[in-house]
């Protein structure tokens, strides 16, 4: 099947309202496809599910150790994170160890998600820095990587030392030559490779061996769900609802990815549409298939199964995935 297989319904009242599709691949630690729905072979952008990629030389050059960069560190260098205080603190402390600023970054000023950030820099009348991107953990880590090549300041130019390193480890765990790259939301390049090759590279760092690179990332990243995106969020919310065992990221566009180290599996995903709600109804989904999710936990059917409601608060119909995926 070439064509984007049915993800998640939307039904008001007794009516299929709407339908969204996409592509998923599910793998296994020798990078054999278990079971795919819509076109493996299809080209993507992991977007901002590829950090846990990009945070692998950060490790591997041995900038981390020499560095003594903790496990929270690791989370948030892997994080789509909200701008809380919580995310915000531990980035300018990193940034403070090594001697820079804000004007050091190179992912561009955003408004935080989080409320209190968000009000607060209105009461206070002040803009958004770049340490309020989501991005600015990842970015912490592209710094320090930096400083360890002792390369230029421009690290996200696409022939930068360390975006080659990105690049190399982009190859290397997903196991395509990329055809190319687009620019992200925070300046970086995000390489492109198929969906079979981003569900090969997650059950990669579900089978790799305690204390590499990729186990101390997924670990990591397991260990600090509230960091890796935020209160409310679902990355943060279903890795509490699966006590820490399973490792998600989303990104851009409706992608999704996880990393199940105890069943060395690996799953990506991208809604068709683009959409946030397709693809968080269909991993939840594709865990609670897996059997590593509660259907009934309140995080999963605040994405699947989940009852929509007008401003009266009146239920109106369901969001729930599509047949062919449980």
């Amino acid at each position: 099947m070439t064509q984007a297989a049915p993800f998640t319904e939307v039904w008001r009242g007794p009516f299929l309202e709407s339908v969204h599709s996409g592509h998923a691949v599910i793998c296994d630690a020798s990078g054999e496809i278990v079971q795919a729905w819509g076109d493996p072979t299809r080209t993507i952008m992991p977007r901002s599910s590829s950090k846990m990629i990009q945070a692998l030389p950060l490790i591997t050059s041995g900038a981390a150790d020499k560095r003594g960069l903790t496990t929270q560190q690791l989370a948030i260098a892997c994080a789509s994170h909200q701008g809380a205080a919580i995310h915000t603190d531990l980035v300018a402390t990193w940034l403070e160890t090594l001697g820079l600023n804000d004007d050091d970054f190179r992912c561009g000023p955003q408004d935080p998600a989080d409320k209190d950030a968000h009000e607060g820099l209105i009461r206070a009348h002040k803009s958004p820095c770049q340490i309020h991107n989501n991005c600015s953990g990842k970015h912490a880590g592209f710094l320090t990587l930096t400083q360890h090549l002792k390369a230029g300041p421009d690290y996200v130019d696409p022939d930068h030392p360390l975006q080659r390193a990105c690049l190399e480890a982009f190859e290397t765990v997903t196991q395509e030559t990329s055809p190319g790259y687009g620019i992200d939301g925070c300046s970086a390049p995000n390489y492109a490779c198929t969906l079979h090759g981003m569900a090969r590279a997650m059950a990669h760092f579900a089978a790799a061996p305690e204390g590499s690179a990729e186990a101390r990332l997924h670990q990591a990243m397991r260990l600090h769900p509230e960091l890796v995106a935020g209160e409310t969020r679902a990355c943060t919310e279903l890795m509490r609802a699966m006590d820490g065992k399973v490792a998600l990221k989303t990104g851009a566009e409706g992608f999704f990815i996880a990393i199940l180290p105890e069943q060395k599996l690996g799953i990506a995903l991208k809604a068709a549409c683009g959409t946030t709600r397709a693809a968080e109804c269909a991993i939840a989904a594709l865990l609670v298939k897996l059997g590593v999710l509660d259907a009934n936990h309140p995080a999963t059917l605040k994405r699947m199964n989940a009852p929509i409601k007008n401003w009266r608060g009146i239920e109106t119909g369901i969001l729930k995935p599509a047949a062919g995926l449980l």
